[in-house]
């Protein structure tokens, strides 16, 4: 018997390629308008993103970028981690500009918990790196690694707990004892005490009860149905757990392929990955980057980047590190991830420089590599091998057309699509939606 054709959905994965901060935010944004959901498939709180809609900047750290799409579907999969504390706050307030966001918010039951001595332990973890000489990580703090570390443990509190009012107890006091055990001896913190977690979980558990779901399988359903979907990575790949600059890490998997792990689909529902990357490079925190330039010094090209850049952290506030593009970091991206395509945002930062050098590889102790070295030591004695571009005269800023572009722009991209040996579908030239010149698209291309 004949039947008819299934239409399934086209599902798009963002994911940054350098050490996060690339835009991805603004990028998801805009590709929403041919999804109907959108999934945070890892990290936590600790990821912001920045949109700008018609002038007004909105910075969200744990809600996927799609709330901001009146009728997207927006999932938090199992493997982000959830201060339900944080979570709260800012459904609250996104909701008083006006979004709908409780009917349209998926948390999956499977998230582990960030709860109050996961903070406390992560501020004092860093606070004893410092006094000791070890030097900081550069977390932000928010308890997000303590929060993996018990996951991995197979201890960790989950959204689940949260449904079971005595399961909950057990395991908090359980856990509570294990973390002040260390908080006391070891980091010479202040214990912190069980009732007063307890009861505001318990308020929070009523709250957050209608959201829970079988994050995976409403993918599914949605996807089976010809729903579009995105799912939108947080930091960035060199500073996946695994991938990155290790240990000037974050604490869970940034790669295009934890997508399926993390939210609970099969990777053969990723359609297309698209990566994000500056036409520059920046770092918040500690960890080495060969390319790093002087953001201090007035009149030099770093001071340029971060100051017409507005470079400074969504979450933690922190100036961020800059430098010219490391074309050789990018290649290890986009081979880790699988890139489909590239999206090339902030070219507009650029503007105005007389040279522009991109990083093509390094030389390390005496031999030439074309590729980032996964060795953090040896990252740290790479110096970088740059070609050098002319600049360009005028603005690329809100420009949405390929050929409206400086010549010498086109000329910078084209060359370092050449060498990275991916796509460039998109160009960001500004913060805004509009601002977008669009080469191929993720969903009709």
């Amino acid at each position: 018997m004949q039947q008819g054709k299934t239409v399934r959905g086209r599902n798009v994965v963002v994911v940054g390629t350098q050490w996060g901060d690339e835009g991805k935010g603004k990028v998801v944004d805009w590709l929403t308008d041919h999804a109907q959901g959108v999934v945070r498939f890892q990290g936590g709180h600790n990821a912001g993103h920045t949109l700008v809609i018609k002038g007004v900047k909105t910075a969200l750290q744990l809600i996927p970028s799609g709330i901001m799409r009146d009728g997207v579907a927006c999932y938090i999969g199992n493997g982000v981690v959830v201060d339900p504390t944080h979570l709260l706050s800012e459904i609250e307030r996104l909701e008083k500009v006006g979004l709908d966001v409780r009917s349209r918010l998926f948390i999956s039951e499977s998230c582990p918990l960030i709860l109050p001595f996961h903070v406390e332990v992560d501020k004092a973890r860093e606070a004893l790196r410092e006094t000791s000489g070890a030097g900081k990580i550069g977390t932000t703090g928010k308890g997000i690694g303590p929060a993996y570390e018990d996951k991995v443990a197979r201890r960790a509190l989950r959204v689940q707990d949260l449904k079971h009012p005595k399961r909950f107890a057990a395991k908090l006091r359980e856990l509570l004892e294990l973390h002040n055990f260390a908080l006391r001896g070891y980091l010479k913190g202040e214990a912190l005490e069980f009732q007063p977690i307890f009861d505001q979980a318990m308020k929070m558990a009523e709250v957050l009860r209608p959201m829970m779901a079988d994050v995976g399988y409403l993918i599914h359903q949605a996807h089976q149905k010809g729903a579009n979907i995105l799912f939108e990575g947080a930091q960035g790949t060199l500073l996946d757990i695994d991938h990155g600059t290790y240990p000037y890490v974050t604490s869970s998997n940034c790669v295009a392929g934890n997508a399926a792990a993390g939210s609970g689909v099969g990777p053969g529902l990723l359609h297309y990955i698209l990566g994000i990357t500056k036409a520059y490079t920046t770092r918040v925190g500690s960890g080495p980057f060969p390319t790093e330039l002087d953001i201090n010094a007035e009149g030099t090209v770093g001071h340029h980047l971060s100051t017409i850049g507005q470079e400074r952290g969504t979450v933690t506030g922190r100036a961020r590190r800059c430098g010219w593009l490391d074309a050789a970091a990018l290649k290890r991206s986009i081979i880790i991830n699988g890139i489909s395509g590239l999206c090339i945002t902030k070219l507009d930062v650029l503007d105005g420089l007389k040279e522009i050098k991109v990083c093509t590889g390094y030389r390390l102790n005496g031999q030439t590599v074309d590729i980032l070295p996964l060795d953090a030591d040896d990252i740290v004695a790479c110096e970088p091998i740059y070609d050098t571009f002319p600049g360009w005269e005028g603005s690329t800023f809100g420009i949405t057309q390929w050929d409206r572009l400086p010549m010498n722009a086109r000329r910078y991209l084209e060359r370092v699509q050449e060498f990275i040996g991916a796509p460039i579908d998109m160009v960001s030239t500004g913060p805004d939606r509009e601002h977008t010149i669009l080469l191929r698209h993720p969903y009709l291309g």
